[in-house]
């Protein structure tokens, strides 16, 4: 899931959260909840803004080709089997 970050224009913080894409926070009561921190002073109505960009970890699978690792760089993947050949 992609990392958001907020900014509240009441108190000038900006809180970083994981949502889905489809997903939409619009107050800092919802951001709030979301991110597990208390409102404090600022009041849950006061609105935020999404903004622009979004951080999503890299794989090669999503790097707009189909490039593999050699397989003796390639990392090995938890479980008891491991396929070189599932990258």
């Amino acid at each position: 899931m992609p990392t958001y970050e907020y900014h509240c224009p009441h108190n000038d913080r900006i809180v970083t959260v994981v949502h889905r894409m489809m997903e939409e926070i619009h107050t800092w009561g919802e951001l709030c909840s979301r991110a597990g921190i208390a409102p404090e002073d600022t009041p849950a109505e006061a609105p935020v803004a999404k903004k622009i960009g979004l951080t999503i970890l890299a794989r090669s699978g999503h790097l707009g080709c189909d490039a593999r690792p050699p397989i003796e760089d390639a990392p090995a993947r938890p479980g008891p089997l491991v396929n070189p050949n599932a990258w």
